[in-house]
């Protein structure tokens, strides 16, 4: 064959949506709830830079949104060859794993650990296989390696630019 088909490459920003979805109705109601728990249980991390508003979270979510959609687009583009979707693919099955680690690490509910389970590794999982059967040359561990080196800089980044975009203004015009 030659290549995988739509579900795989444009099936990552649909799993994206339905992953971000819980995040995005709890991501910051569940930060500031938990925040006093947290700072407690783990003194030494910088809970308050972690602390988001709805307002950050919508766009931090928007900026990843548009993150997925190009991978999405150049992955369609080369029918899943592509070295920067095969990236994002492989980092989006981290990140939730990711989100079960976390979870055990709050000994609870983190928002995303629901949909990481059923959407997020599965689905990966899935392209993984539809990739290989399709014969699609993939990186093999590098994509994994790629993916794993880029998720800290992508969602930092991210989360930096949100920050950035949402902070009050203050000082003269």
């Amino acid at each position: 064959m030659d290549g995988v088909p739509a579900t795989v490459t444009w099936g990552l920003l649909a799993a994206w949506v339905a992953h971000d979805a819980e995040e995005l109705a709890t991501m910051a109601r569940w930060t500031r709830e938990h925040r006093p728990e947290l700072e407690r249980r783990y003194p030494r991390v910088p809970w308050q830079r972690l602390e988001m508003s709805q307002r950050q979270v919508n766009v931090a979510i928007g900026l990843m949104g548009g993150v997925m959609a190009g991978a999405s687009a150049m992955g369609a583009r080369t029918r899943g060859r592509s070295p920067v979707f095969q990236a994002v693919l492989a980092g989006f099955g981290l990140h939730g794993v990711g989100h079960l680690v976390q979870s055990a690490l709050a000994r609870g509910y983190t928002p995303g650990v629901v949909t990481a389970p059923v959407v997020v590794i599965p689905f990966t999982v899935w392209a993984w296989r539809r990739l290989k059967a399709s014969g699609v040359p993939t990186a093999g561990g590098g994509s994994a390696l790629a993916g794993l080196a880029a998720l800290p800089l992508v969602l930092g980044g991210v989360h930096a630019l949100a920050h950035a975009l949402t902070r009050p203004r203050t000082g003269r015009r």
